[in-house]
């Protein structure tokens, strides 16, 4: 039995896929910078916050890291429906990555918070620096550098988490596909163009968040660390 591989039908579905690859890049970008603002801060809270704020942090963490996604943005999309609360499914989608991300970015920062040595913010307090000039000036960036890498893989695992969003009917590029192979009976080259765009997307990513790392690490781009 041979199989003939037939792409003559994307050209007709070009704006469909420009469409699910420009929501996937969306929803990527707008849950990162939320995302590792809400870990960070969990992070912090768990780390230096009272009893009752440390509690709160862990159960939300443990929670969202010991459930799977698609379980999250259910609970969000059709939860908030019978509460008489709805929201559209792109929303849902980034409100859930926001959350997700924001778990294991939390994680991922108390390590780098902990790495930091305790010898560094005494020279700080002894300079007379404030506590908020020790988090800004040497806990936050010096703990940013050294999980640097992990923070790269996570957030590139989000983007491709986006996949998901599907179940909720947001068009993002899975979306897209489930359509486009309904339509044309073609799944197996329909999913693999798909893997092609998620590959490229990927290692763009990798390069801009490298990009990054260059401008906001100094000292990464002297030593020529590799992310």
């Amino acid at each position: 039995m041979s199989y003939v591989f037939d792409f003559s039908f994307l050209p007709e579905y070009y704006s469909e896929l420009a469409n699910g690859v420009w929501l996937t890049i969306w929803m990527t970008v707008i849950s990162i910078v939320p995302g590792f603002a809400l870990g960070t801060a969990c992070a912090v809270g768990r780390l230096y916050g009272p009893k009752w704020v440390q509690r709160i942090v862990t159960v939300y963490v443990e929670g969202i890291r010991n459930t799977p996604l698609i379980i999250q943005v259910f609970w969000l999309f059709f939860g908030l429906a019978i509460l008489g609360a709805r929201i559209g499914p792109t929303n849902a989608a980034v409100v859930a990555l926001v959350i997700n991300v924001g778990a294991y970015t939390a994680e991922i920062m108390r390590a780098g918070f902990q790495s930091v040595h305790g010898g560094q913010l005494e020279a700080g307090s002894c300079l007379a620096m404030s506590r908020s000039q020790l988090f800004w000036n040497i806990q936050l960036p010096q703990a940013a550098e050294r999980v640097y890498p992990a923070l790269v893989s996570q957030f590139i695992l989000m983007m491709l988490a986006t996949s998901i969003m599907s179940q909720i009917s947001a068009e993002e590029l899975t979306g897209v596909a489930y359509q486009i192979q309904s339509f044309t009976f073609r799944g197996f080259e329909v999913y693999l163009v798909i893997a092609v765009l998620y590959l490229i997307m990927a290692t763009a990513l990798r390069f801009l968040l490298h990009g990054a790392a260059n401008l906001a690490f100094p000292r990464l781009r002297r030593l020529g660390t590799p992310l």
